[in-house]
């Protein structure tokens, strides 16, 4: 696989059609810290295939679209050429593809929002990476998350954005105990749906697809994105958790990022590492049920917001942290005493 993937960088080098090919293959990747093409494809034909068999392939359309325009708008703004190469300025773009699709109506005002969106979101993750900087930390996709954030919220001020699967907003409310259990098919399908979630996709074949993508790439990381997946979903229904959320992988999707970038990412594995991601993984479910209380009266949706946050938490007390490749990084808070 490594020889293949090198061949096909020599290729890329000298092609300057397959190197912008490249370049977005692996900002597809990126979504999930993998600077892989093979990886990237896996994603957006898991994408693909999510956004058809819900009847949405606007999705598919509008993650591609953006993509290339947050790929292109970086190449414009002649940013760092190492983090361009790497695909470090496409993953938020396809994140915001996704997502403007999924919660406004299909229509010219949402296309002109999305476009709008993926050019930002690469200004986005400038200004933030900027700013994390100073403490040593990457900007993970909260660019993503503050740029579809305000996409979605001016949908309730614009008469000519209609509004498809969001809000109304309102006051948190405690989740009824009365819901009926579920059984151990929809349990194993809703773990699958933790990692297609990350896409805002609702498909358990999806899941499968962005596994295998991670496998190709890091099986570390495909490992722990299954394992993370699992934790969410234990933790989700042992507090209690609203079933409909559940099955639809809504608790599954933050933690997966979380339990990735904490375990194999930006540190190296180890039995230390492992408890350390598994915490972080822990919490983010709390967070994405305290944040899903907390933004409810706005009317819109968390996105990735929780693993942003528990992460940034937990890369904190590192030192040396490299804010923007995503590798794994020695030393700091996990250096083996000699």
């Amino acid at each position: 696989m490594s020889n293949a993937l090198s061949s096909w960088t020599d290729v890329a080098g000298k092609n300057p059609v397959l190197g912008f090919l490249d370049i977005n293959l692996r900002g597809a990747g990126q979504v999930i810290f993998q600077n892989n093409p093979l990886t990237g494809l896996f994603f957006l034909a898991a994408i693909v295939w999510g956004a058809i068999a819900g009847g949405q392939i606007d999705i598919a359309i509008g993650a591609v679209i953006a993509l290339v325009i947050a790929t292109v708008t970086a190449i414009l703004l002649d940013a760092d050429k190492a983090s361009l190469e790497q695909g470090l300025f496409g993953f938020n773009g396809v994140l915001v593809g996704a997502a403007v699709p999924t919660f406004l109506a299909d229509g010219a005002t949402m296309w002109f929002l999305l476009v709008v969106g993926a050019a930002v979101s690469t200004v986005v993750m400038l200004a933030v990476s900027k700013v994390m900087k100073t403490w040593e930390t990457p900007a993970l996709t909260f660019p993503f998350v503050l740029t579809t954030w305000f996409l979605v919220l001016g949908a309730y001020s614009f008469g000519q954005v209609p509004i498809a699967s969001m809000g109304p907003p309102a006051l948190p409310h405690a989740v009824s105990g009365a819901e009926t259990a579920v059984n151990a098919t929809e349990l194993f399908l809703a773990w699958l749906k933790g990692p297609a979630q990350v896409f805002l996709i609702n498909n358990p074949v999806s899941g499968v697809l962005v596994l295998i993508g991670l496998l190709v790439s890091s099986p570390w990381a495909a490992l722990l994105a299954a394992l993370g997946a699992a934790v969410a979903l234990a933790v989700s229904l042992a507090l209690g958790a609203s079933l409909a959320s559940i099955t639809a992988g809504l608790y599954g999707f933050s933690p997966v990022l979380t339990a990735v970038a904490l375990g194999c990412v930006f540190y190296a594995p180890s039995a230390r590492v492992l408890g350390f991601a598994l915490l972080g993984t822990i919490f983010t479910v709390i967070v994405q049920g305290a944040m899903d209380a907390g933004i409810a009266p706005i009317g819109i949706p968390t996105f990735t917001a929780p693993f942003v946050f528990v992460t940034w938490l937990f890369l904190l007390p590192k030192a040396d942290l490299q804010p923007h490749p995503h590798a794994p990084i020695q030393g700091g808070l996990f250096k083996k005493k000699s």
